[in-house]
């Protein structure tokens, strides 16, 4: 304790650094982890709800006998984008759903084609079972149970 303490300019900044990046490297990671957190339930718990049977007794029935959209109108090999939902035909007359709410940063899905599309970051899904054909998403997009009722499709 003879000598007094010697702060160099290279100790300073090096501080500084370590103060400022801390902080954003916490933001990064938990922007990270409640996607992580947010998408996983979501998808468990849309697929023990089960896509195929009508008539699941989760949803209200004023919601079943609303049409979605008129069964013409979703094209074979492709689909459309709601509100809320994509609904697509991947054969004659199968008709499938999904959130359309992306997995990965939650944005909207924009496209589809033989694929659905989110623009934001290039993650491609599977119009037969909402599964990730190209990331950065890790995680299907949700299924929701639907059927053909006469011209239209209904949530089941």
């Amino acid at each position: 304790m003879d000598s007094p303490s010697h702060v160099t300019r290279r100790g300073v900044l090096s501080g500084a650094a370590a103060g400022l990046s801390l902080p954003l490297l916490a933001a990064c990671s938990s922007s990270g982890d409640s996607e992580t957190t947010s998408t996983d339930p979501a998808s468990a718990s849309s697929t023990s709800n089960g896509s195929t049977g009508p008539g699941s007794g989760d949803a209200g029935t004023s919601t079943q006998t609303e049409s979605l959209v008129s069964a013409a109108d979703v094209p074979e090999g492709g689909g459309v984008i709601l509100d809320d939902l994509v609904v697509t035909q991947p054969t004659t007359g199968e008709f499938r759903a999904f959130s359309s709410t992306c997995t990965h940063m939650q944005c909207k899905v924009s496209s589809i084609d033989s694929s659905i599309h989110c623009a934001c970051h290039g993650s491609q899904f599977s119009i037969v079972d909402g599964a990730v054909e190209a990331g950065p998403a890790t995680a299907a997009l949700p299924e929701q149970p639907v059927r053909r009722a006469g011209r239209d499709i209904i949530r089941s």
